[in-house]
């Protein structure tokens, strides 16, 4: 069976020093590890994939990437330069690579300049995000042309998480809360919802926005989700579909990345349906044979693998 996976990370050198926050989060020996696995996109990464009985990467660049650069102009650049190398790399291996470009979102008509060109001209198919962008949010009013530019390409924007996000008060005093084990999960559920409140899918209702880690735990809670907004002061907020859930339903696409569990998969696809469920390693920050072995044995039907497989990539990509 095919198999794709869209959460597969890279870094190149000269952006790698982005990343130097996440090392706090991580164990030495482990951040190590993972930071050589992300520079390399030749054999190695190919031996590894062939190991695991990963067919395609879906590549994107590594976080925070383009976003942690405070200068509009060279965010501009390098998101340009890194877009042209992956399209570099992955026209060595078509049958094997894709990707996601970086958008420079410090300069939003930029950034839906950059889309555009990463789509239309390098073949990249979306983009992805990570988190906030010096503080702005992806519902913010002077990123709609972002969201016009993508939902006019037909393809998705992947809300990836990152550092930065303010610290609840809930956490302060426990680092060890802070990173993919809790808080990431939690900024970026909220982050999904400032999307649907702030009417962004109410202004752009094709448009389509890619999950990781098996919807960081939105799925579980769609019930609850409209049955407090019936109870809610809507603060003069009113939603075109009505109620929450109708937006994850139809906006959002999950992967299972950095997720190998049945019980939030079985959750995950009574909630959205099989169609919005696609697969995802998380790799190097995962191990990449652990995810695969997970897919061809989770207790779903045939059917509904391949969808999570392959099906679903490729018609939400054009693979």
């Amino acid at each position: 069976m095919r198999t794709i996976g869209l959460e597969e990370h890279f870094v190149t050198p000269e952006l790698a020093a982005y990343g130097a926050g996440s090392a706090s989060i991580a164990q030495p020996a482990r951040w190590r590890e993972a930071s050589r696995h992300l520079l390399e996109l030749g054999e190695q990464r190919l031996a590894a994939m062939d190991a695991a009985g990963l067919d395609v990467q879906v590549l994107s660049l590594n976080s925070p990437g383009i976003q942690a650069e405070s200068d509009p102009a060279t965010a501009v650049t390098r998101a340009a330069a890194v877009n042209d190398l992956l399209a570099t790399a992955i026209a060595g291996h078509p049958d094997r690579f894709a990707g996601f470009a970086a958008l420079p979102l410090q300069d939003p008509d930029a950034a839906a300049r950059e889309l555009e060109r990463a789509v239309t001209q390098l073949g990249l198919r979306g983009a992805l995000v990570n988190a906030h962008t010096q503080g702005r949010y992806l519902d913010d009013p002077a990123l709609r042309g972002v969201w016009e530019r993508a939902e006019g390409l037909n393809v998705p924007l992947y809300l990836h998480p990152a550092n930065g996000v303010d610290t609840p008060h809930v956490i302060q005093g426990h680092p060890e809360l802070v990173g993919p084990m809790w808080s990431w999960g939690t900024d970026t559920a909220t982050h999904v919802l400032r999307l649907i409140f702030g009417g962004v899918f109410d202004d752009f209702p094709q448009a389509k926005l890619l999950l990781g880690h098996m919807g960081e735990g939105l799925p579980y809670a769609l019930w609850r989700l409209d049955s407090r907004w019936d109870f809610h002061n809507h603060h003069g907020i009113e939603l075109a579909r009505e109620k929450p859930s109708e937006y994850l339903r139809h906006n959002l696409y999950i992967t299972t990345s950095g997720v190998c569990s049945a019980a939030p998969l079985l959750c995950a696809l009574l909630a959205l349906g099989p169609e919005h469920i696609l697969f995802g390693t998380d790799h190097p920050f995962e191990d990449m044979s652990t995810a695969t072995e997970f897919l061809r044995t989770a207790p779903v039907s045939e059917a509904d693998r391949a969808k999570i497989a392959h099906l679903n990539a490729e018609q939400l990509l054009g693979l």
